[in-house]
């Protein structure tokens, strides 16, 4: 079949065709929305501001709050003004543009993730060496390479989906523009283009989780040497950690390691993990971290003072 695209604009089903429904779930994401961005910007402004953070840790911390910020703005924005609009539509170069980043930053904060479950490894295993191995140099490299790591995937998927052709019909079952749903709509056979996703989504998704498995499981093996003080020290450290890799890799994982089919549960699970862990990550790092508590506490106090 000629490779031509008679398709301009894209239209999209959204969150719900239900309007009270939509309008509840107007509300409820524009606040979800409103706490990941005062959320990870006060994340982000605290370590920058307070010289006691000046941890690796705390350098990837930083980073994965601007990754959050900038992975659900790819997705939010526009569910939230299409819940309160009959026709949502997307121009083919805007629903391009949202694959292209929500498939960069999604990539991205796994890697950053993966960084993060290798410095918490060092940091705990050999703690005498842990400011030769991950210094500021390496620090910058790590989450460079995941930046690259983000781009050099989202550029596959992106050239896979552009150059297919599409000539109707144009309605999207979704609320933002994916790899699986276009693949549907493609007037083309697109098997080998789906195996593809499947392999380049998939095995990076499974891949860094396995290596995330691997890292706590080395933790745990070395933790049994410890004492009990410092055993749970150490896990009460991880545990945050942990808790965002299972909420974010999980979904991401039931999405993308499959074949190009959808689901009626893909839209929720896709909330999961482009709206749902962005806002929760910050309450995660915070409530079960003293010293970025502490360090909150400090930069609020200052401000108070520079105000009287």
């Amino acid at each position: 079949m000629e490779n031509e695209n008679n398709v301009t604009e894209f239209i999209l089903h959204g969150l719900t065709q239900d309007n009270t429904v939509a309008k509840v779930c107007f509300l409820l994401f524009l606040l979800f929305y409103v706490a990941i961005i005062l959320g990870n910007l006060l994340i982000i402004i605290t370590i920058k501001t307070s010289e006691q953070l000046n941890s690796p840790m705390y350098f990837f911390l930083s980073y994965l709050s601007f990754v959050d910020i900038s992975y659900s703005t790819v997705t939010a924005p526009k569910l939230i003004y299409d819940l309160l609009v009959e026709k949502k539509t997307i121009s083919f170069v805007g629903c391009i543009a949202q694959l292209f980043a929500g498939h960069f930053f999604g990539c991205a904060e796994i890697f950053l993730l993966t960084v993060m479950a290798y410095d918490r490894c060092i940091a705990i295993c050999k703690p005498l060496h842990y400011t030769n191995i991950v210094n500021k140099y390496v620090c910058v490299w790590l989450v460079a390479a995941s930046w690259v790591g983000g781009f050099v995937h989202s550029m596959v998927q992106t050239l896979l989906a552009i150059q297919l052709p599409f000539c109707g019909p144009n309605e999207i079952d979704h609320y933002f523009c994916d790899v699986h749903p276009l693949l549907k709509l493609a007037c083309t056979d697109t098997y080998i283009v789906g195996v593809t996703v499947a392999a380049n989504s998939g095995v990076i998704s499974l891949s860094c989780f396995v290596v995330l498995v691997v890292s706590y499981a080395v933790i745990l093996v070395s933790l049994r040497t410890r004492s009990s003080e410092g055993r749970l020290k150490a896990l009460y450290t991880c545990t945050s950690h942990i808790t965002v890799v299972v909420l974010f890799f999980g979904p991401c994982i039931f999405i993308y390691m499959r074949p190009s089919t959808t689901f009626s549960a893909d839209k929720m699970v896709s909330v999961f993990y482009t709206i749902i862990t962005p806002m929760l990550n910050p309450l995660i790092y915070t409530l079960r971290n003293g010293e970025v508590k502490n360090a909150m506490k400090r930069l609020w106090n200052r401000r108070v003072k520079s105000e009287q």
